[in-house]
C-alpha cells in the first residue's frame, strides 16, 4: 500500500486540537489529544524534570493532553523543577477536566534555571481559549516549541486510510542516543499502547537515533506518539508511514543544526554486520573533521577513512567511496584505489546543499546509515553566547 506525503499538520488528525505562542526566547504550546500513547526518551542519566514526570504519566498507556514550554529546559532544577513540571500538568488537566497523570509535559532551552511559573501560568490562561483544530493552530504550536531552530519542522503522510502527522524541534545538542530535540507524532490509527511502543522504537532507531548534529545528548529528548483510535490500518503499512515521518523530521533537524549550511547523509553498505554498518556511518557523520571539511567544500576523504578506522567496525583498506550531491556524483576511492577526481568533487560540494557519502566496506552484505550536518562558524558563535 502506498505511503503518500500530504499537506497536513497535526490538527488534521481527528481528535487533535492545539495552540501556542512564542514571545522572544520563550514559548508555550498546548495539545488536547485523547488517545493511546507511547514514548521514547533521552538516555542522558541527568534527565530533566519534565522527562521524569512524563515517563511516569504515560505508564498507563493513555493520554489526554500535552503542554510544552521553550526557552527553559527545567533540567538540573531539583525538587522544585519536579514540582513545576507537575504544576504544568495540573494546569492543563484542570482545564480539560482530567487527571494530571494523563498529561505529558516537555521543556527545552537553558539547563539549570528554574521556570518562570508566573509567565507560564499567565500565558497558559491567555492562550488556552484559542485551542482549536485549524492549520494555523498546528503551526502556532510548531513555532511555540522551537529555541535556536531556524525553521519549524512538520511532516505528514497518508498510510492507507490513516494520517500520521508529526512536529519536531531540534537544532543543537543532538546525538544518537534518542537524538536538545522534541518530537510529537499524532495519528488517527487504532493501536494499543504496547503496539505503538514497539513501532515507535523501530521508527526512532532508523531516524532520530542515527542523527548527529554536535555529539551532545540532551537532558530533555522526548518523542511521543499518540493514536486517537479512529481508524484501522495494517500494522506493517503504519510502520512504514511512521518511519517516513520520523526520518524526514530527523533530516529537518539535521539540516537545521545550529549554524548548519549543508545536510550530510552517510550510507554504508557491504558491512560484516548491521551493527558495523551503523557504527561506521555514525562515526563518519559525527567526525568534527568531516563536518568542517564539508563546510569548506573540501573533499578530504582521508578524514572519512580515519573515522571508519576508529569506528569499531571491521574495515580494511579495500573501501569504495562515492560522493553525491545535487550537482552530481563522483567516485573518490574504488576498492582502495585513489581516483583522480578531487577537482570534480570540490565542484559538486560547492554547488550542493545536501551531501551524501556512499561507502562500501566490501566485508559482507549489511547496510546502515546516519544523518548529520556540517560544522560552521555560526555554530561556535551561537553556542559561545547561548546564555549571554
Amino acid at each position: 500500500m502506498e505511503i503518500k506525503r500530504i499537506d497536513a499538520g497535526i490538527t488534521d488528525v481527528d481528535g487533535v486540537y492545539c495552540c501556542g505562542i512564542k514571545e522572544g526566547k520563550y514559548g508555550l504550546g498546548i495539545v488536547k489529544c485523547k488517545g493511546k500513547v507511547a514514548g521514547v526518551f533521552t538516555l542522558n542519566k541527568l534527565k530533566a524534570a519534565p522527562v521524569i514526570v512524563t515517563m511516569e504519566h504515560i505508564k498507563g498507556g493513555e493520554i489526554e493532553g500535552i503542554i510544552v514550554n521553550s526557552g527553559n529546559a527545567n533540567a538540573f532544577t531539583g525538587e522544585q523543577g519536579i514540582k513545576n513540571a507537575k504544576r504544568m500538568a495540573e494546569m492543563l488537566a484542570e482545564r480539560l477536566g482530567v487527571d494530571a497523570s494523563k498529561i505529558a509535559v516537555a521543556s527545552t532551552g537553558v539547563i539549570g534555571v528554574q521556570l518562570d511559573m508566573g509567565w507560564i501560568e499567565t500565558t497558559f490562561e491567555s492562550i488556552f481559549p484559542s485551542l482549536n483544530s485549524s492549520r494555523d493552530a498546528a503551526h502556532s504550536f510548531a513555532k511555540a516549541i522551537v529555541t535556536t531552530d531556524a525553521f519549524t519542522k512538520e511532516y505528514a503522510v497518508k498510510a492507507g486510510d490513516v494520517i500520521i502527522a508529526g512536529v519536531a524541534k531540534g537544532a543543537g545538542m543532538i546525538a544518537p542516543n534518542m537524538a536538545t530535540m522534541l518530537a510529537f507524532i499524532f495519528t488517527d490509527a487504532d493501536f494499543e499502547s504496547h503496539e505503538l511502543q514497539e513501532m515507535l522504537k523501530n521508527a526512532v532507531d532508523v531516524s532520530f537515533n542515527v542523527t548527529v548534529v554536535d555529539g551532545d545528548t540532551s537532558t530533555n529528548d522526548m518523542v511521543l506518539l499518540v493514536a486517537t483510535g479512529k481508524k484501522k490500518v495494517d500494522r506493517d503499512v503504519f510502520q512504514q508511514g511512521l518511519n517516513e515521518v520520523c526520518i524526514n523530521l530527523a533530516k529537518m533537524i539535521a539540516m537545521d543544526g545550529e549554524g548548519a549550511s549543508k545536510l550530510i547523509e552517510v550510507y554504508v553498505r557491504g558491512a560484516k554486520s548491521k551493527e558495523d554498518a551503523f557504527k561506521a556511518a555514525r562515526s563518519v557523520v559525527s567526525s568534527t573533521l568531516v563536518k568542517t571539511a564539508v563546510f569548506g567544500n573540501d573533499p578530504n576523504w582521508g578524514r572519512i577513512i580515519a573515522a571508519l578506522g576508529y569506528s569499531g567496525a571491521d574495515v580494511d583498506d579495500c573501501i569504495t567511496l562515492v560522493l553525491e550531491g545535487e550537482a552530481g556524483s563522483v567516485k573518490l576511492l574504488d576498492r582502495g584505489e585513489i581516483m583522480n577526481t578531487r577537482q570534480k568533487a570540490k565542484e559538486i560540494m560547492r554547488n550542493s546543499k545536501e551531501i551524501k557519502f556512499v561507502i562500501d566496506l566490501h566485508k559482507g552484505s549489511e547496510e546502515g546509515y546516519a544523518i548529520g550536518c556540517d560544522l560552521t562558524h555560526d555554530y561556535v558563535n551561537l553556542n559561545a553566547k547561548y546564555t549571554t
